[in-house]
């Protein structure tokens, strides 16, 4: 059983996960907790002032992360992301588990929906692929305990006031069991990527990639 965590992991860089594994480093820090928290506190926060927002770990100014939600609240999840049916459910699947921080229930009598918080920055559109591949992850999971197709998730990040719907594609499937694949082939320490992931990586010194510089790539 693999933990929703390493999919996510290794779909980034599984040389990292490599890392992380061998210094047992799963501990989130303080500061993703506390932004994580923020998507259980939205009623009291559409409205706050900035006074309380500026002593908030959120990653917009108060007007914009207030103007955020308010739209957030015009949307059709809103009451059920506020009031989930489950909050931080384990789900064990066939081939992995892990910590969801809501399910949402279906509509009429429809599939149940995971859903999964990121304490970052979301892209412009969509969703980052590490992240699909949690989502991905929990949803199959969701499904193998529920017994019922589940097609798809929701990406919250709370710490802006944005949430994304995540549908469960062929090209979402393909990149879960390609994560699958490199987490079940870690026996030692997997090849380097050298990219520009490895620039804010904390492994970077460990791991020994050495990032060229402008001069030398311009020789």
């Amino acid at each position: 059983m693999i933990p929703f965590s390493d999919l996510a992991v290794a779909a980034y860089c599984p040389r990292q996960l490599y890392y992380r594994r061998r210094e047992d480093d799963r501990d989130l820090p303080a500061e993703v907790r506390e932004r994580i928290d923020l998507a259980y506190r939205y009623p009291e926060l559409v409205d706050a002032p900035d006074a309380t927002l500026r002593r908030l770990p959120i990653r917009r100014e108060p007007a914009a992360y207030r103007r955020n939600l308010s739209q957030l609240r015009e949307r059709d999840p809103y009451d059920r992301l506020v009031d989930p049916a489950e909050t931080r459910a384990f789900l064990s699947g066939r081939e992995c588990h892990g910590v969801v921080h809501k399910v949402l229930a279906g509509v009429d009598g429809g599939p149940p929906i995971p859903v999964v918080c990121s304490p970052g920055e979301p892209p412009d559109s969509g969703v980052w692929e590490p992240q699909s591949v949690r989502a991905v992850a929990a949803a199959k999971a969701l499904a193998w305990e529920r017994e019922r197709a589940v097609p798809r998730a929701i990406l919250e990040y709370p710490a802006v006031g944005v949430v994304r719907e995540v549908r469960i594609t062929t090209r979402r499937r393909t990149a879960y069991r390609r994560a699958l694949r490199a987490v079940r082939a870690i026996d030692g320490p997997p090849a380097r990527v050298d990219d520009d992931r490895c620039t804010t990586c904390e492994y970077r010194e460990t791991c020994g990639t050495r990032r060229r510089t402008l001069r030398s790539l311009l020789g």
